[in-house]
């Protein structure tokens, strides 16, 4: 139950949550305003005489300074990440900037500076109180001697990170590390911990949605839950990333389930009005063959980022292999049946639109038919046949788009037989 595509919803929500700007930026202005008031409750330890010896009244100044620089800072750094999101959204893809918005080391560096902003503020406020004696300022001092210290290392590191935020490159390597985290996660877990479809056939009585959207989250131990004891089977119709309507069923069950059954089998299922990372590696290649399409004509002339994103795309689908000696698992709910991923759908995803939106530029198609060989390579089972089909398609749009027959005999001649 560890891995991300088991997790019970409410796990889920949380670490959605957790992964949201605003909860480290709370969880570190709170650390600065207890810091800023333990020095009160500590001073009575400090020898007064010690105190004015070492110049604690230099705190009020320090502390000054300290707070006009982080708020400017601060906002300096939230113009940043907004002109990085809305750059990746315009020039790269909107389907990327959740990620970006997500990016820890962004959200650190937040939390960092406001967390700083609020221990000045309320070290200021408590030095206008007078509630600090000599021994309560030299321990402020020598908390904002930590903090400064904390602020310098963010600062460096965020002054490393300015120099890649928002790039197409980093795009590119932030949607691959999404992509292929759900892919092997699926690889592991192929039917969500539940056990594959039966030949047999499903379940007679469907259950439907209230509302549409895309499937994000299938709560495989919430649908065992509803089941308890006993023989009944449940069959999951939808896989996340399934876009879903009234009419689409979700899932399967029989024929005695009651209606407070049928709305907990619905509710184990989140769909919401966007795709996600977590469950839907499908998403991941997608995003990353849309990043791919949009940097050749004609929105735009760069082949060199498509022959990235290519690159990309093949470690990502190399996740896909089993690793040597891997086994399939046990399902964990044998009663819970879930169809799998299938590699056609992966190949189709990830090759189709590079293939038809580069098929006039002969280095797209190459670079495609030689990505398609290198999966045969790894894994003929895995990818044989729909790397075969892919290559086919790949040729057929080259053969249309390209006018040197040279070319298209290139492009011919690497095509998977």
């Amino acid at each position: 139950m560890s891995r991300t595509e088991l997790l019970p919803r409410w796990r889920l929500i949380l670490s959605r949550t957790m992964r949201q700007a605003w909860v480290r930026a709370a969880l570190y202005c709170t650390g600065g305003v207890l810091a800023a008031l333990l020095a009160w409750r500590f001073q009575f330890l400090v020898p007064e005489d010690f105190a004015l010896r070492v110049g604690a009244d230099a705190v009020g100044n320090v502390l000054g300074i300290l707070a006009s620089s982080m708020l400017t800072v601060t906002t300096f750094s939230l113009t940043v990440l907004v002109n990085a999101l809305g750059s990746a959204s315009s020039g790269v893809t909107p389907r990327a900037t959740t990620l970006w918005s997500e990016d820890r080391r962004a959200h650190n560096a937040l939390a960092t500076f406001l967390g700083a902003f609020m221990f000045s503020i309320v070290g200021i406020i408590a030095l206008s109180t007078r509630i600090y004696g000599p021994g309560g300022r030299l321990v402020l001092l020598g908390a904002t001697v930590v903090v400064i210290g904390l602020i310098v290392v963010t600062l460096l590191r965020w002054m490393q990170q300015l120099t890649r935020f928002g790039r197409v490159g980093e795009t590119i390597r932030l949607v691959e590390k999404a992509a292929a985290s759900a892919l092997r996660a699926r690889r592991d877990r192929p039917h969500l911990g539940g056990a594959p479809p039966a030949p047999a056939g499903r379940q007679p009585r469907p259950v439907f949605p209230d509302r549409i959207g895309y499937v994000q989250h299938v709560d495989v131990s919430a649908l065992a839950r509803v089941l308890g004891e006993g023989d009944t089977v449940l069959d999951v119709a939808v896989l996340p990333g399934a876009f879903v309507h009234p009419a689409t069923p979700l899932a399967w069950v029989g024929l005695d389930m009651d209606a407070a059954c049928l709305d907990r089998v619905r509710d184990a299922f989140l769909v919401e009005h966007d795709r996600s990372w977590e469950q839907d590696p499908r998403f991941g290649l997608s995003v990353l063959a849309e990043i791919g399409s949009r940097s050749l004509p004609p929105t735009a002339a760069d082949y060199g980022t498509a022959i990235a994103v290519i690159g990309a795309g093949l470690r990502v689908l190399s996740n896909w292999v089993p690793e040597p000696g891997q086994v399939a698992p046990e399902p964990e709910y044998p009663r819970i049946r879930v169809p799998a991923l299938s590699s056609g759908d992966l190949i189709e995803d990830f090759f189709h639109p590079l293939a038809r939106e580069g098929a006039g530029i002969v280095q797209v198609p190459v670079r495609l038919q030689k990505a398609l060989a290198a999966l045969v390579s790894l894994s003929p089972e895995q990818f044989g046949g729909p790397a075969r089909r892919a290559s086919a398609h790949v040729a057929e749009h080259a053969a249309l788009a390209l006018a040197v027959p040279s070319e298209r005999a290139l492009v011919e001649a690497l095509t998977l037989r």
